[in-house]
């Protein structure tokens, strides 16, 4: 692990490729209109002590994707140069959601269930981040702060902007424009995540490219509080596996950070060609100008370079192996929802059915115990059950680390 050190003597701090590498922007620049001339690169490069590094994570839901790792890895690139990682768990924001690119207001969470999604985000992105050396990394709930705003304080924040500034932010004036509701605690959020950035005295906020106003707000909050203002690095949103739309879990094109080595791998390795480029450069730390011609070899490469990032390279060889067992495209094994007689059916039924358990007893068991993932989500109710077989069509059901099938009409 490196420190940070003066400019006269070289090291990763002052190769600034691991800081460009991947990103879409960052701000501000010293060509823009603004007081500060000062590049993030000089402001590292003449650091004698680490910078803090902020990356906020609302945990509105349990699952994390490939597409969220990204500003978690370049997290760990800071860390790696010697500068703090500060790690925000939202907890009291994931209570209001985000609204950025939201059509609608967005369901209030209650605190049991953010609490359950913060503890699940933070071991996803434990073999991402340094957790072990000190100094590296702080890992905050900002409702150590926000949770003790007064009427005053809160009044505070949100005379620092005006109603015409909130609607110029994109999801808010399309809202506006097509006479959709936006309420007032919306409003608030930009503002308490600015605030984060006030309480923990970031000197760099990183966030994908839909967040440059939140990250901004963080900059006009820490001039109004008498702090320096904080760069913003933002980085790029990750096309999913379809290649057409954004990584997410509803669509179906992602690869989830909890899921099975053998079912990450078979995903990474269907990667579409015109994608491989933007998938090496963000999601891997391989150098860009030796990977194979071949597509299909960097198809493989892709695969297990990430599967070993995450299970180590012995599980990597073995998804690799599972994936050549099954042919070119490296199917996982299939049980056909057709031989099922009757729906509704049990889950604890289909994993007797399917071989993947020696009854629906045994299937019971396993999710008791927590052993069972549906398309690498944990199913936790032994009762779970489905009403008809289109809703586990082409899903992925698992059992412990190495027994899962391919549902299949």
């Amino acid at each position: 692990m490196q420190s940070v050190v003066n400019s006269e003597s070289p090291s990763m701090a002052q190769n600034f490729d691991w800081l460009r590498r991947g990103v879409a922007e960052i701000f501000p620049q010293p060509s823009d209109a603004d007081s500060e001339t000062e590049s993030l690169e000089k402001r590292l490069a003449n650091a004698n002590h680490p910078l803090r590094i902020k990356l906020g994570i609302d945990p509105t839901g349990a699952d994390i994707h490939l597409g969220h790792s990204i500003p978690v890895r370049k997290l760990r690139a800071f860390q790696d140069a010697g500068h703090t990682a500060v790690l925000i768990i939202g907890d009291f924001t994931a209570r209001i959601g985000d609204p950025t690119g939201k059509s609608e207001v967005r369901r209030q969470l209650t605190e049991a269930e953010v609490a359950h999604n913060a503890q699940t985000y933070l071991d996803q992105v434990r073999p991402i981040l340094d957790f072990d050396t000190p100094g590296r990394l702080e890992v905050r709930y900002n409702s150590e702060w926000l949770s003790r705003l007064d009427l005053g304080k809160t009044l505070e924040l949100l005379s620092t902007m005006t109603v015409g500034q909130m609607l110029a932010k994109e999801g808010f004036a399309e809202r506006y424009k097509k006479e959709n509701p936006i309420f007032l605690h919306e409003f608030l959020y930009p503002l308490m995540q600015g605030f984060d950035s006030v309480a923990v005295e970031a000197d760099v906020e990183l966030g994908g490219t839909d967040q440059k106003f939140n990250i901004a707000v963080g900059r006009d909050l820490q001039r109004h509080f008498g702090l320096k203002p904080q760069f913003g690095l933002l980085l790029p949103i990750l096309i999913g596996t379809d290649g057409v739309q954004k990584m997410s879990k509803s669509l179906g094109n992602y690869v989830g950070l909890s899921e099975h080595p053998a079912q990450k791998y078979q995903k990474l390795q269907g990667v579409p060609d015109n994608l491989l480029a933007q998938y090496f450069e963000l999601l891997t730390d391989l150098p860009l100008d030796t990977l194979p011609e071949n597509p299909r070899d960097r198809q493989k490469l892709l695969a297990w370079e990430i599967v070993r990032q995450y299970h180590g390279e012995a599980a990597a060889n073995e998804a690799q192996k599972a994936a050549e067992s099954g042919g070119e495209k490296g199917e996982l094994p299939e049980f056909s929802l057709e031989s099922i007689s009757q729906f509704p059916v049990k889950l604890s039924y289909l994993l007797g059915a399917s071989g993947l358990c020696k009854s629906g007893g045994e299937g019971k068991r396993k999710i008791q115990e927590g052993g069972v993932r549906l398309d690498g989500t944990k199913v936790n109710d032994p009762d779970t059950a489905f009403q008809q077989a289109s809703d586990l069509d082409g899903k992925v059901l698992q059992v412990g680390k190495n027994k899962f099938v391919r549902l299949v009409l």
